[in-house]
This record gives C-alpha cells, structure tokens and sequence, in this order.
C-alpha cells in the first residue's frame, strides 16, 4: 500500500511538472493541421497519344477508329526504375492499348507518348484468347516482376464483350517476357464480379501471395505463386454502406455501391505476415485483416474467421475512399478521396483511426479531380494519378484543357506538417502515452480491463486538467 502511494505521488509530481506542455499541446491541437500541398504536376496530358512505328500507321490506326483518343482514360499507375506504367482499361472501343508505359528519364513532361507494353502484339483483340484485355491495376514487386489484374471485359461503358473471367498476368520486367498467367476459376468469380484493385505480398519471391478485390460481388482472390492456387475469401467488411454511395464531384453528381476496393499492405512482421488494409470504395470505414488468416487457404475459406477482421474507424463524412498503398519505410498509409478532389494519410502507428489523427497531403479542385490510383515507389516517392473520371463516365472530357495528370514528391515532404509527419509525434500518440500511466495508477498490477481503458480513452481532458491544476497549485 505505501508502494502504491509513493508511486502514485511521484506521478502526480511528474503530471505537475508536465501541466504547462499538456496545455500548449492541447492548444496546439486545437488549430487544423494544414499540409504543404507540395505535390508537384509532374506529367499531364490532354489525350493520351501512343508510340506507333510511324505517323503513317497512326493515322491508320484512327481512320479505322482502333484509335479514338476521346476514348482512352488512364486509370492505374506503377513504377519500376526508369519506367512508369499506366493502365489503360477499354471502357469504350478505340484503345488500341490498355497497358503501357513512359520513360522516366525523358525531358518530356507535356503529353508524353506511351508506349505499348509488353508489345503492341499482346494487345490485338484479333486473337480468341487476347494476352491483355483491359487491366485496371498493376503492381512491380521487389523480384523484378510486374503483376496485372486483367479485368478481361471489354467496352464496359459501351458494347460490353466478356472474353473470360478475370486473369493474372505476372511478366518478367527484367526481359518483358510474361512468365505466368492465371485465370480465376469460374467458382470464383460472381455474376456482378468486376476485379479492379490489386496488392502483392513479396516478403519471399517464391511465396509471393497477390490480393485481387471484386468490388462487384464483394470478396477478396488470393493467389499463392508458390502453389499456382487461388481461393477466394467472404466478408461483410468487404460490402459497401448504404448510406455512404452518394458522390459529388465538381458539377456531376451520381450513386455508386462499389465494394471492396482500397487494398494495401503492410512490411512484414517478424513472423513473415504482414497487415492488409482495406476499404470498400463506397463507405468511410477503414479495416485490417492479418495475412496469415488469408494466406492459409483452409482457414480462409472455413467460415471461422470473422473475428479476425478488424475494425480501425471512420474517415468521417463525405470521405469515400478509393486506391490506396502504404509506404512500408515510414508506415504511412496514402488513400485517395474523389469525393474531396484529395490524398489524405494516416500513420499506421497511430492507435486511432479518427477524423483528428488523419492528414491531408494534397487538396486541389483543379489538379486533384478524381484522385484514381496512388502508389509509393522503391525511392520513397509518392505518386498520383488523377483523371476526371466522373466526367468520363457522365459527361465529356474536353481535348482543349488538361484531363489526365501524374503529381508526384517524396514522401517525408508530402506528409510534412500533417498528422503523418514522422519528425514528430502526433498529439493522439502523446495523450495515449500520458493514459498509460494514469492506468497504471489506477491498477496497480500494470493490466488494465477494458473498462479501465475506456476510462481512459473517452475521459474529458478538461476534467483531468481542472483535477491536476488544483492538485498542482492549490494551497497546501
């Protein structure tokens, strides 16, 4: 007992002493975190224009309307070396290709040409089994492999032709030569399945493990490299929120139930499994699964698993949430938000995901519009692919004014001044620490209930403010 009341007096001189920084830090918090906005325009285009082997063969190309530039949006991005690629899905017919890339080290920054990757061959829709038909995500692991989640339906928004369930192509990036193409069984894809976002787990390149979302039929592919297997995994994390498909983006307004969408890995733990974070496109919650339950094909598709998905919270109103990744060196996870023409950021060491412990790194109604895919490369750069997407699909894109752009910056400076800033600790971490040892006073054996925590967590601090300045600088 007299341990107790000496611990619990030393920790009331300490909180004393800590009662001035408590307040300005309380005040601090109280002013919005304001990001630099430093993401930089780094490519921009009004249409998208290809590498053709001669001006003569393009002009072919749009007399016989196998090119329409109106028709081509870019949609995902990647980066490898000296490469980034972009994706290209056949919305509509006029594609000529749906995967591509441009070169990092050329001068040109208005309009670049892309050029077909692996080779315009792998995009003819003359051929029964076309090799790519139209990818929305790629992802370039640490193995120098290139992954694509091939959709495989073609003309979505107009004269839609299925060519087969959804495929994965994975190519060797060191040669271009496709080294594997798996095509999910038909018992698991869904009538309404459209896969649109991927995520790959390279802790061992030979027991790489990729994440296919179907945000149509919600659910989540697993594919084993090591086993050549898929398996495909349920839960109700993975349907959208009624209430959160409501969308206004610049002048269009419209309704969408996607599901399963935001899909982002963690750096592996000391056991080899890392944490996926994940969220349905139309809802503003976030979530995390640990890879071990997925990765064990058994145990995921046994129906036991439920519990093992975690809830992390909401980004608040108006907050959907679409591509997203995590930058393993500083756990920074970056999601885009359309409905807020912006990137926004939470620490992953952060203990709560709320509106106050997210930053925003770049707002803009005019370079922002449509934030479409998000992705850190192996430099620690951030990049963004923006596209106006709503106006596509609603509306018209005017070849007059810029509609496609890639911004891009280090990610120590894009998230500086933000929530996400790792120079400092956020003040939620601070606050979670000075509760730490309030319950260690209030239980004496270091453990602490989950009423206890409670306590904690959801006290007024201006009760326990009051408390400590009257114990600090009352008379004795």
């Amino acid at each position: 007992m007299l341990k107790l009341c000496l611990n619990t007096y030393a920790i009331t001189m300490m909180l004393c002493l800590l009662t001035p920084l408590i307040l300005l830090l309380l005040l601090l918090s109280s002013v919005p975190i304001q990001a630099n906005d430093n993401l930089r325009v780094a490519y921009e285009w009004k249409e998208i224009d290809f590498k053709y082997a001669s001006a003569e063969k393009r002009w072919m190309a749009i007399e016989n309307f196998e090119f329409k530039p109106s028709n081509v949006i870019p949609f995902g991005i990647e980066v490898y070396r000296t490469r980034l690629f972009v994706t290209l899905p056949r919305w509509r017919s006029g594609v000529p290709a749906s995967l591509a890339y441009l070169d990092l080290n050329a001068n040109s920054t208005k309009s670049p040409v892309l050029v077909p990757y692996p080779s315009w061959v792998a995009h003819s829709m003359n051929e029964l089994e076309p090799e790519l038909v139209s990818p929305f995500r790629v992802r370039a692991d640490r193995c120098g492999r290139l992954w694509v989640l091939d959709s495989r339906i073609d003309g979505v928004l107009q004269d839609t032709k299925v060519y087969g369930p959804a495929q994965l192509l994975v190519y060797d990036l060191h040669n271009d030569n496709l080294l594997r193409r798996h095509t999910f069984p038909l018992k698991q894809v869904k009538e309404n399945s459209f896969f649109a976002n991927l995520a790959v787990e390279d802790g061992e390149c030979e027991n790489t493990y990729a994440y296919a979302g179907d945000l149509g039929s919600p659910g989540l592919v697993v594919y084993s490299w090591r086993r050549d297997e898929s398996w495909r995994i349920h839960h109700n994390y993975f349907h959208p929120d009624p209430l959160a498909g409501n969308y206004s983006i610049g002048t269009v307004e419209f309704q969408w139930d996607d599901g399963l969408y935001g899909l982002a890995l963690s750096k592996a733990q000391s056991d080899g499994y890392a944490t996926l974070y994940f969220h349905p496109l139309s809802s503003t919650m976030e979530f995390a699964v640990n890879t071990m339950i997925l990765r064990n094909k058994t145990l995921a598709t046994s129906g036991k698993i439920y519990r093992e998905f975690k809830i992390l919270g909401s980004r608040g109103p108006n907050a959907q949430a679409g591509a997203s990744f995590l930058d393993q060196l500083t756990g920074v996870l970056f999601y885009a938000l359309p409905n807020l023409n912006a990137v926004a950021c939470w620490k992953t060491s952060n203990r709560a995901y709320t509106i106050k412990s997210q930053g925003r790194v770049y707002m803009s109604p005019v370079e922002m519009v449509f934030p479409s895919d998000v992705k850190v490369d192996d430099q620690d750069r951030l990049w963004v692919l923006s596209n106006r997407l709503q106006d596509f699909i609603y509306g018209e894109l005017f070849p007059t004014s810029v509609n496609f752009r890639i911004l891009t910056a280090h990610v120590k400076d894009a998230i500086e001044n933000t929530a996400c800033d790792i120079k400092t600790k956020p003040l939620p971490e601070i606050i979670n620490k000075l509760g730490d040892i309030l319950n260690t006073v209030t239980s004496p054996t270091g453990k602490t209930g989950s009423n206890s925590q409670g306590f904690v967590i959801n006290t007024n601090w201006s009760l326990i403010l009051a408390v400590l300045l009257f114990v600090c600088f009352s008379p004795t």
